[in-house]
């Protein structure tokens, strides 16, 4: 079973539809013992930084993603839930993320000419032999929407790349913190194949 957070961030139900697709149960819960019973846990998110560490402390979901966390049972973020696991973004001054992750959470660049918030599709630059890209093929393309991007502070654990003017850490894994900027349930069979991977990872550990 995979429990999907609910802390009233949106994108829910994409995220159940595809591992649905895909024959994984789900459940979207912000019941403390039913994510930490789960076999794997995802963080979705999208909307603002700030207001959505706001609900994770407002429901103690912040408490139960640093549990989960603790106990190596492997942890999905997406789109915002990426930028969550680290510890701050220029978007909400001030406001302290989970602290999982070291690393920046920036706003792309004016100095590009190119339209904010990034829409659409990009390709993949692979690199460091993520997990939850096994099978996909490096320049594989993937659904964004967002303002800001990541800049991870440990390199190794970045595992796929895109341009957007700017160049964006697009996914992280680390022991069993997995994380995508993209939206793989949006992202056709290429996202899909990302689910699979990760619904099919037996431990939290890097092999």
């Amino acid at each position: 079973m995979i429990a999907i957070i609910d802390y009233d961030a949106g994108n829910l139900k994409s995220v159940e539809k595809a591992l649905a697709f895909l024959g994984q149960p789900s459940v979207i819960t912000r019941d403390r013992n039913e994510i930490l019973r789960a076999d794997k846990v995802i963080l979705p998110g999208v909307g603002a930084f700030g207001d959505a560490m706001e609900q994770l402390r407002k429901y103690e979901m912040d408490k139960v993603v640093h549990e989960v966390a603790e106990m190596k049972k492997p942890l999905l973020g997406i789109c915002l839930g990426l930028q969550l696991f680290f510890e701050g973004s220029e978007e909400s001054s001030g406001v302290e993320g989970l602290g999982l992750l070291k690393g920046s959470v920036v706003r792309f660049s004016d100095e590009h000419g190119l339209k904010i918030p990034h829409i659409g599709w990009n390709s993949l630059e692979l690199m460091n032999d993520g997990r939850l890209y096994k099978g996909i093929a490096n320049g594989s393309y993937v659904y964004f929407v967002h303002s800001y991007y990541l800049k991870a502070a440990e390199e190794q654990i970045v595992k796929a790349t895109t341009t957007y003017g700017d160049l964006v850490h697009a996914s992280v894994e680390k022991g069993n913190l997995f994380a995508c900027q993209f939206h793989p349930e949006k992202s056709s069979s290429v996202g899909l194949t990302i689910l699979k991977n990760f619904a099919e990872i037996t431990d939290g550990e890097e092999k």
